[in-house]
């Protein structure tokens, strides 16, 4: 096994990296702007098709995973061609390598390939994004569905986990943050997330890859919360004192409609036996890391 990873630097990007250098795997990584220090980087811009295809092909991994991707929803929102460039283009430049190289895909997806209108979402749900975001996240899977690759496509939902310095803050981290610096935590009650411990993404992913699994699966948590309630469980396990104030997302003037997505992970459960944690189980685990 020889694994490349596409966007080394991200929070999930390194720890799949730590963790498989941990496991002794034969692991590579790709990075555009941020250096970081590991071995084995290699400076990419995935939208350079020619580049992409030459980095891939002289590494020859047998395994690829996209982590890589323009998250920022209102950027999407407002720069379609950017948002275009680096989350379609990108992803055929990165099939068209896996080709020549004999490859297989594993593509990190999203909660936003749908549109909230359903109370639960399952894999084989049919996609129907409301951001744009979520549209080229729905047209890169329906690539890499069609690519005739061996593949994986993972949606996952509102990551955390502890951060690098280089990285920037999740949900998590940022609550911390204020409520530490006794701050006011103002929480939005009406967006609703699974959110997801990145430390179960990505024993989740190895699992998959060890068992030669193929398809879609939902690598989310196993809570549905809304993000005021969510920043309630932070100050609670780490007995900080409740500095919150719950918000409407109508006062953010948001240029991208967020919507409500409650992903089930029963399938992966049911095939590789990872049960994902709740928020309270996960942020128990970052507290433990934390006191180490």
């Amino acid at each position: 096994m020889k694994i490349l990873v596409i966007g080394g630097s991200s929070i999930l990007g390194y720890k799949l990296l730590q963790f498989f250098i941990k496991k002794k795997i034969n692991v590579e990584y790709t990075f555009y702007k941020t250096k970081i220090p590991v071995k084995n980087g290699h400076v990419l811009d995935i939208r350079n098709e020619d580049d992409t295809i030459k980095t891939i092909n002289k590494i020859k991994p047998t395994h690829v995973i996209l982590v890589a991707a323009l998250t920022n929803l209102d950027l999407c929102e407002s720069d379609h061609d950017l948002a275009d460039s680096v989350n379609i283009k990108s992803t055929e430049n990165i099939i068209t390598a896996c080709k020549k190289a004999k490859s297989s895909l594993i593509y990190v997806s999203t909660s936003f390939v749908f549109n909230g209108e359903k109370t639960e979402y399952y894999e084989d749900d049919p996609i129907k994004p409301s951001t744009y975001y979520g549209k080229t996240k729905g047209k890169s899977e329906e690539l890499v569905r069609k690519s005739g690759l061996k593949f994986l496509i993972l949606r996952t939902d509102a990551l955390y986990d502890w951060i690098e310095k280089w990285q920037r803050d999740n949900s998590v981290t940022r609550a911390l943050k204020s409520l530490r610096a006794g701050k006011i935590l103002r929480e939005v009650n009406d967006w609703y997330n699974t959110p997801t411990y990145v430390k179960d993404f990505v024993l989740a992913t190895f699992k998959l890859i060890e068992n030669n699994k193929e398809g879609i699966y939902h690598l989310s948590g196993s809570e549905y919360i809304n993000r005021y309630n969510w920043s309630l469980n932070v100050a609670d396990i780490f007995k900080l004192m409740k500095n919150t104030e719950s918000i409407n997302s109508n006062e953010l003037n948001l240029s991208a409609k967020r919507v409500n997505i409650n992903l089930k992970n029963n399938k992966l459960y049911n095939d590789v036996g990872i049960l994902m944690k709740n928020t309270t189980e996960g942020l128990k685990d970052m507290l433990n890391v934390e006191k180490k």
